[in-house]
């Protein structure tokens, strides 16, 4: 398995924040320390007619955003950032085994994304803290990230369960090794 510090980071772009989402400056303060300390980061970024449009200033990251020299981009149009995207050759390609997963929206493009890359034999670590949504009919935001980190947490996936883990705890693994 590599030892690169991976961080894959999902839909934090301008468009996608039209909408409300909880605790912005905690997440992408938590998101930017692990893309500061990362080997190799990954922008997933969404696009679609309505305002994401790819060159559009909705499809734009958050200029709030730390985006290191020589990070790699991945396009895609569903919530799943492995459905009809360059991401599977991408990590192929840079004998990616293992990610740590952060962003928006932890109930839709997060959850979807890390649970393709989970059955597909990814190591897959969500950054707990690190991750975003708005509120929903059914559920307030925070009840969704609470409810989404305990379900991964808890996910059934024989030698391959994803792990959950706090910002601080996945920084302190990575200075270690």
């Amino acid at each position: 398995m590599s030892d690169k510090r991976v961080v894959m980071v999902v839909d934090m772009q301008q468009g996608v924040f039209a909408t409300p989402r909880i605790q912005r400056e905690q997440c992408v303060s938590r998101i930017n320390q692990l893309t500061r300390s990362a080997d190799t980061v990954i922008f997933i970024q969404h696009t679609e007619a309505g305002g994401l449009e790819e060159g559009s200033e909705g499809f734009a990251l958050l200029p709030e955003l730390h985006q290191p020299e020589g990070a790699f981009y991945v396009t895609k149009t569903a919530c799943d950032a492995f459905y009809h995207t360059s991401l599977d050759a991408l990590l192929t390609e840079l004998n990616i085994k293992q990610f740590v997963i952060c962003g928006c929206a932890t109930d839709y493009c997060v959850d979807t994304t890390l649970k393709n890359g989970v059955s597909r034999g990814y190591h897959i670590t969500v950054a707990q803290d690190a991750h975003t949504t708005a509120h929903r009919p059914a559920a307030e935001a925070q009840v969704l990230i609470n409810h989404y980190n305990d379900v991964w947490r808890t996910f059934t996936a024989p030698d391959n369960p994803p792990r959950v883990k706090l910002t601080e705890t996945i920084l302190a693994e990575w200075q270690a090794n």
